[in-house]
């Protein structure tokens, strides 16, 4: 079997994505989504509209988001459509793209996972229906709970609805937001949780899907933090592939094997919460490797 390629540049200027896009030579066609994270208010550490903004001019997309599952007790500024609006335009995404939050309007679209080992079925904004394609555009750092958040996190963490995220992380015993939190979880079924979602987008959308990771502003935090900490590492690069699992899993060892300082911080946050089992249990699914080609482009 033929490993999954993943294409890798250390240069981290916007021009970059582009470049990458082209080399992977897989066209996004149709209406297509770009789906990111738009950052909580009070964090600095989002990728800025400025740096995609050339990746998504070449695709012709459409941001969207989706409600978050927190609210202002939790430092949340996102968990409404129209506070999440409010929020998009002081970070810059209405002013420079179109931009569609997913589930802004019930009902939720549900995605059946007749394969999950956790969740049978996905909570997603209908407003996914509008769209024949999707670039996935993941800024790799940290994270309080997934101990790292990549492609396989923005997949279903991500694109998951208000009601979908609170489905995730009670591991499908709450959509509300109000108890989902209070309900006691295995760190481990939560993990496989969020890769029964990622499957479920990335069945969805089918060979009509591209991913990029940029593995900057290396944070322990994810962009969902209202406070977070400043990044721990030198920026590394960024990669691209049409495998969730495999570029993931080619950020962690990129990470795992740099020599940087700041490197055993962010493993211990990916090591205390078990982190790379979203990858193993993503695999365990088989809509992705983690036996991956990684191919640097600065190289050639």
């Amino acid at each position: 079997m033929e490993k999954s390629k993943v294409y890798f540049t250390s240069d981290t200027g916007s021009k970059a994505l582009v470049k990458l896009y082209k080399k992977l030579g897989k066209e996004l066609k149709g209406n297509v989504a770009v789906k990111l994270h738009s950052g909580e208010r009070g964090n600095q550490n989002f990728l800025r509209p400025e740096f995609v903004k050339p990746i998504i001019d070449e695709v012709n997309g459409t941001v969207v988001e989706c409600n978050t599952a927190y609210g202002h007790d939790k430092g949340g500024a996102r968990f409404n459509t129209s506070s999440h609006m409010q929020v998009m335009k002081e970070h810059g995404w209405t002013e420079n793209f179109d931009v569609d939050i997913l589930d802004s309007e019930g009902p939720d679209k549900v995605l059946e996972i007749p394969n999950g080992k956790i969740l049978k079925e996905n909570y997603v904004g209908k407003d996914i229906d509008k769209y024949n394609s999707m670039l996935v555009l993941s800024h790799f750092k940290g994270h309080p709970m997934g101990g790292f958040g990549g492609a396989l996190k923005q997949l279903s963490i991500g694109v998951a609805s208000s009601n979908g995220k609170c489905w995730i992380h009670s591991t499908g015993k709450s959509k509300d937001m109000k108890n989902c939190w209070q309900i006691p979880v295995k760190q481990d079924e939560f993990l496989e949780a969020m890769a029964d979602a990622a499957e479920s987008v990335n069945n969805y959308f089918k060979d009509n899907i591209v991913y990029i990771n940029a593995v900057v502003n290396l944070s322990v935090d994810c962009d969902c933090c209202h406070v977070a900490e400043d990044p721990c590492m030198k920026d590394i690069g960024i990669l691209i592939s049409t495998d969730p699992v495999a570029i993931d899993q080619a950020c962690l060892d990129l990470v795992y094997n740099s020599k940087d300082p700041g490197r055993d911080h962010f493993v211990e946050r990916v090591e205390s919460r078990n982190g790379r089992h979203t990858v193993e249990a993503a695999e365990a699914l088989g809509f992705g490797s983690r036996d991956y080609e990684l191919i640097n482009i600065d190289e050639e």
